[in-house]
């Protein structure tokens, strides 16, 4: 089932799961159904590849593009993005919502959709299978009215993109640098506005962003370890040995005091963090142990994609951005909200290295 609660974001993740469950819900007994995110086609990575198998027969594999926003005008490039991946059984749209519009649309093409009300359509010649339900015919997580928090990955989006680009410029340039929608994109605006964290021109444009407030406004209603989602595990070697393992992986982004570190080092870290698309995954891969106590290292499953944005890379390995980890050692535990004070103090003595 999936829990609708309005203004609540969805990770990939959690998306891909529902989908899953809701399809097996509706195969028979005898068929079977089988997802692997993150997998790789053609030397490029797919959201997710399932495969369908009806008894012994051979299955029929689905690539799967999962879009936190999927409006009519961005479905375009997610159909030429799947139908890239190459030859497939079918092609499948993972979304919150997609708008009775963008339905109508990937039935043309002969995509299938999936979205967390509930609208689902599968259709794949072999084995011949339709699954077709009906979902909410309007966005349950729309706003209407004037935002009152940040909460949010679209609110995440505003404030990432407005500290990591220097103003000034438009609201439609802001809202196609966040990759948002101008109205969603508006509304978060004129909330700042009201709270004097940006200052904007005549035309309604944004003049100038205190980005140190306003970041520091977004960690009232964001915090690291409850926004996202995490794991406490051990790396038997040490820090330095995790960043050894992903190092050359771009999926991977390095956050909090191990991030800080390279640029304002205050104490060395004892928890290095790291922001992954799927936290077993990764633990596999990273070949982790569980360590409810004694950790030295912890997982981050971020709940927006917004967090591998803008990355950088030292050594071959990619840090999330610094107005990111600032975020993050602000509403981190110990000593980490002196190191984002910390961590802020560079930034503003070197603006024209880390904000374009």
């Amino acid at each position: 089932m999936f829990r609708v609660v309005r203004n609540m974001p969805f990770t990939e993740t959690e998306l891909v799961d529902a989908v899953i469950a809701r399809l097996r819900d509706r195969l028979p007994d005898s068929w079977s159904i089988t997802v692997r995110r993150e997998a790789r086609r053609d030397g490029r990575r797919v959201d997710a590849k399932l495969e369908i198998q009806a008894g012994r027969a051979e299955p029929a594999t689905l690539l799967g593009e999962v879009k936190l926003a999927a409006t009519p005008k961005q479905l375009p490039d997610v159909i030429q993005q799947l139908r890239s991946y190459g030859p497939a059984d079918g092609y499948l749209v993972i979304a919150p919502y997609l708008s009775v519009q963008a339905r109508e649309k990937l039935r043309d093409e002969r995509m299938s959709y999936a979205d967390a009300t509930g609208n689902v359509r599968i259709a794949i010649d072999r084995p011949a299978l339709l699954v077709e339900l009906q979902g909410a015919e309007k966005n349950p997580w729309l706003e209407d009215r004037p935002i009152k928090s940040l909460r949010g990955p679209a609110a995440a989006a505003v404030v990432r993109a407005l500290c990591d680009f220097r103003p000034p410029y438009g609201i439609r340039e802001l809202a196609e640098r966040a990759g948002l929608a101008l109205a969603s994109t508006s509304r978060i605006v004129s909330f700042l506005d009201a709270e004097a964290l940006v200052a904007r021109r005549p035309g309604g444009g944004l003049e100038s962003v205190d980005w140190p407030r306003l970041l520091r406004r977004w960690t009232q209603d964001y915090r690291f370890t409850v926004s996202n989602r995490t794991r406490l595990v051990l790396e038997p070697r040490g820090v330095l040995a995790l960043l050894d393992k992903m190092r050359g992986d771009p999926r991977y982004a390095v956050t909090g005091s191990l991030a800080a570190s390279i640029i304002a080092p205050v104490a060395p870290a004892a928890l290095g963090a790291l922001y992954v698309p799927d936290l077993g995954i990764a633990q596999r891969e990273l070949q982790l142990r569980d360590a409810p106590t004694g950790a030295n290292a912890m997982l981050v499953e971020p709940f927006s994609r917004v967090a591998f944005e803008r990355t950088w890379e030292r050594d071959g390995v990619r840090y999330a951005a610094l107005s990111q980890v600032t975020a993050d050692l602000l509403t981190g535990p110990g000593r980490t909200p002196s190191e984002g004070e910390a961590l802020i103090e560079w930034m503003k003595a070197n603006e024209g290295v880390w904000r374009s």
